[in-house]
């Protein structure tokens, strides 16, 4: 099914596609010859992945600046999308932030950098496509990247948890509530793969790392083309009757794990200072490039 006019004359949108699993989705998809649209809070980071997969495929891309925490941002990136380049035909919820923590030391500030990006910004996404849809009488696909954690919960990554759990809940209500509507929406839940989302916040040291490899039946980490061909497989028009579904793609981890981090139990308290000095570091490393 993966031809290379798979969306030829498709619009799809993706938030935070400019780094990570995002960007990795936006080049397959423009692969298969849809129109791609990225946004996220970091014009420069947008402007380089664009060059970069628009070389690599010569297909069309566009960057949207847009901090989708602010929902009177994302209907103002909406509606210029629609009026400057045409309806979309497709949504990827992307956009995450997360970081391991004791639940404990978790300041409020802390809590709502996650759960603001996580469960708000994708429902201000959500909505703003799917009330457009609505009212010019059109179908769509929306696919949200969450986690094996909606089914089990996790330790020490609770705002991500309950964020996340949302999503997949807003995934399921919609796809009943918009199904007659001709909209489909559905959800990957993705285990660990190579992106520094995953090493320098949820693997910050090498024996997290170890720990958490070792726990996946597959002894591997994904490779990036695995979860893109899912989201283009979950997208397309071939598969029209899938809807309301959250489907795993982690190598068998959280069968084997419930996928996550309950063994960080036993670490003590110097460990979880590495780990809080660790994250700060990439924190402030990051923060400084924004302001380049």
């Amino acid at each position: 099914m993966f031809r290379s006019d798979l969306f030829q004359g498709k619009r799809i949108l993706i938030t935070g596609g400019g780094t990570g699993l995002g960007k990795a989705m936006a080049r397959r998809l423009m692969e298969l010859g849809a129109e791609l649209h990225i946004c996220g809070r970091r014009e420069g980071v947008l402007q380089e992945a664009a060059k970069e997969l628009a070389a690599a495929t010569g297909g069309k891309i566009f960057c949207h600046p847009c901090d989708i925490r602010v929902a009177q941002a994302v209907d103002e990136m909406m509606q210029a999308i629609w009026q400057q380049h045409g309806p979309l035909d497709g949504l990827v919820n992307n956009a995450a932030g997360n970081f391991i923590a004791r639940s404990e030391d978790l300041s409020p500030r802390g809590f709502d950098a996650i759960a603001n990006i996580v469960l708000h910004g994708s429902f201000y996404v959500t909505q703003a496509v799917g009330k457009r849809w609505i009212a010019e009488k059109r179908g769509g696909s929306i696919i949200s990247i969450v986690t094996t954690w909606v089914w089990t919960g996790s330790a020490f990554v609770v705002p991500s948890a309950m964020s996340k759990a949302g999503i997949a809940a807003m995934t399921q209500s919609l796809a009943v509530e918009w199904g007659p509507k001709g909209i489909r929406l559905n959800a990957i839940a993705p285990g660990p793969f190579p992106t520094e989302g995953m090493t320098k916040r949820l693997a910050p040291t090498e024996k997290l790392e170890r720990q958490m490899i070792g726990a996946i039946p597959m002894r591997r980490v994904g490779n990036l083309s695995e979860l893109a061909n899912l989201a283009a497989f979950l997208l397309s028009d071939e598969v029209g009757y899938i809807s309301g579904e959250v489907i795993a793609i982690d190598g068998a981890q959280w069968l084997n794990t419930a996928a996550g981090f309950g063994a960080l139990t036993e670490l003590g308290d110097a460990e979880w200072q590495e780990i809080r000095d660790n994250i700060a570091a990439t924190n402030a490393r990051d923060k400084a490039q924004r302001t380049v």
